[in-house]
């Protein structure tokens, strides 16, 4: 069993250096990461405890703009080792990674003060003391505050000492094996490479592994643990696989190789929130090694509130990612939001009718429940109605709808009649009730807009030509390369938060964060500069800012979506066009 051990903490603060004076190692491993002293992607190294137990590490970087990279990292770990140098103090991505971990819910960790042989004694404990006020409301409040310098060697045996306490007690779950591809690289004379921690276990040659998303099976020609053939590896240490079957194209960071029959590839969550979600909350959502565009669902159905206070809802992703009941993610919303983390529930959550079964005790039930032993929430529905009172429920909804009805209204119509002829508590009358109205609705009986419904042969709701003005305004205040801040121009407009769904839906604008937005056909304008200029040499934000006349906080969230889209591509001199820029005939 191996222990799994990610650094954290702002840049410069010596999480390389710490490392290298622990295990010997030195974990960048890039020459760009080398010549510019800083961590640019994940490093890794390991040590071995006197007790023969292994630990591997993840080394993060610190830097503001590589936070994705810090949570590839973050997201294989089971012990945090916090890094802030005694000189500074906590920093900007002290907080932030600190953030992270916590919504992370990574339960076990140590924290380091380093550089202690630069500074006088009463500055150490002023720093040790600000630490542990950070750590109190996180996820890491027990953990312990050491001190140390990697130039002397203070303070490394403590370190070691409190990292194998950690091993002792920690047990990884048992599953079948998965491992979340990290690396891809090709090894001249062998082939495909790919590297991660292993999850579940054993592992072996002979084992038949799934690549996913893509359902393909690949083979495991050798398995390679630190540099050296192995036969076997078990749960969670560093591991490295030669693979046949499948070519360095067809794979990136962020896919699976399982052969768990839990882990599945999907596009939509329902899950359990560790902080505030709020219906159509937008970010980046981290989930073991992968990274991908999400937006939260907390509307109608979706709005679940489990016993113990945790918001419940819907994620659904632009693309798909492989995972399973019990993986913990991430949705980051930009360096100054919190980030919002959470557990997923069920990865393929009911869709269409089926979501009737998506009651708050079903998912209350599956929250409590271990992940091998959670309800299934696609079972047949306890109870039914009698064909005639079934009749009788489908007329009143169709009864209860003029030219234009809100939806609830004919829910709560529909709920009288069913309590006028059956004995049935109120809530159990409105949970039926919603039941029947989307049958109605998929049977073709009722035409549902948005949160209205209508019959079938009857004109759409025309729009509300206060809110149509409102949105116009909205949009034509959002024009501009500094936009005002999104809930400052939709108050100023009167635009109420239907007039900023809707303009979203319609694609008007779009929203870069929770309080940044542009008009689209500005944002359209921005982007195509941006790509043009980068077309030509790599692009520097300042040189976009200058291009621009705005500044830094629009043109790197402008930078950044761009960026995942792969629009654009991150480079050490700046941007250049990504493998998803349109090409010139399109543009």
């Amino acid at each position: 069993m191996t222990l799994v051990v990610g650094t954290a903490g702002h840049i410069d603060h010596g999480k390389t250096s710490l490392l290298r004076a622990l295990t010997g190692i030195d974990a960048d491993r890039l020459p760009e990461e080398r010549r510019r002293g800083m961590t640019i992607d994940v490093g890794y190294a390991h040590l071995t405890l006197p007790d023969g137990k292994m630990i591997d590490f993840v080394d993060v970087p610190g830097h503001d703009r590589l936070v994705g990279n810090m949570l590839v990292g973050a997201g294989e770990i089971d012990v945090a080792l916090l890094v802030v140098a005694v000189d500074d103090g906590p920093r900007a991505q002290t907080l932030e990674h600190l953030a992270l971990l916590d919504a992370l819910q990574v339960p076990l960790g140590v924290t380091v003060v380093t550089k202690v042989d630069a500074v006088h004694r009463a500055r150490v404990d002023e720093v040790v003391a600000d630490v542990g006020n950070l750590l109190a409301l996180t996820s890491l409040a027990d953990s312990a505050v050491l001190t140390a310098s990697a130039m002397t060697g203070e303070g490394l045996d403590d370190i070691r000492l409190a990292l194998e306490r950690l091993s002792t007690d920690h047990e990884p779950p048992a599953r079948p094996p998965t491992l979340a591809i990290d690396r891809v690289f090709s090894v001249k004379g062998r082939g495909v490479v790919v590297t991660g921690t292993l999850r579940g276990g054993p592992l072996t040659a002979a084992t038949r592994v799934r690549l996913m998303p893509g359902h393909r099976e690949v083979r495991i020609r050798e398995i390679q643990v630190h540099g050296s053939p192995v036969d076997r590896v078990d749960a969670g240490g560093r591991t490295a696989l030669n693979l046949g079957g499948v070519e360095v194209a067809d794979l990136e960071r962020g896919m699976v190789l399982t052969a768990d029959p839990e882990v599945i590839a999907t596009d939509r969550l329902l899950v359990a929130f560790r902080g505030a979600a709020t219906d159509r909350m937008r970010g980046r959502v981290h989930v073991n090694t992968a990274a991908i565009d999400g937006v939260v669902g907390r509307s109608g159905r979706d709005a679940l509130i489990l016993d113990d206070g945790r918001a419940a809802g819907i994620v659904r992703l632009t693309e798909p990612v492989a995972l399973r009941a019990g993986d913990r993610f991430v949705l980051r919303r930009g360096a100054t939001a919190t980030p919002l983390g959470g557990t997923v529930l069920d990865p393929d959550p009911p869709r269409g009718i089926s979501r009737r079964r998506q009651t708050g005790d079903r998912v209350a039930a599956l929250a409590a429940a271990a992940p091998d032993a959670r309800l299934d929430l696609h079972g047949s529905l306890d109870g039914r109605l009698a064909l005639d009172v079934a009749a009788l429920a489908a007329a009143a909804a169709v009864d209860a709808v003029g030219d234009a009805t809100p939806l609830a209204r004919v829910r709560t119509a529909v709920a009288q009649a069913l309590r006028r002829v059956v004995t049935i508590r109120r809530d159990d009358a409105l949970d039926v009730a919603a039941r029947v109205v989307d049958d109605v609705i998929a049977a073709g009986g009722l035409i549902r807009d948005g949160d209205v419904l209508r019959r079938p042969g009857t004109a759409a709701a025309a729009p509300d030509p206060e809110l149509t003005a409102a949105m116009d305004r909205l949009e034509a205040a959002l024009a501009t390369t500094s936009p005002p801040p999104l809930s400052d121009a939709a108050h100023a407009a009167r635009c109420p938060a239907e007039g900023i769904r809707a303009l979203e839906k319609a694609i008007r604008i779009v929203v870069l964060e929770p309080d940044l937005a542009y008009a689209m056909s500005t944002y359209k304008e921005l982007a195509a500069r941006a790509l043009a200029m980068a077309s030509t040499q790599p692009l520097t934000p300042a040189a976009f800012r200058d291009a621009t006349g705005s500044s830094r906080k629009y043109v790197m969230a402008i930078l950044e979506d761009l960026d995942r889209r792969a629009i654009l591509r991150r480079t050490p001199d700046g941007h250049v066009p990504g493998p998803r820029a349109p090409t010139a005939a399109a543009r």
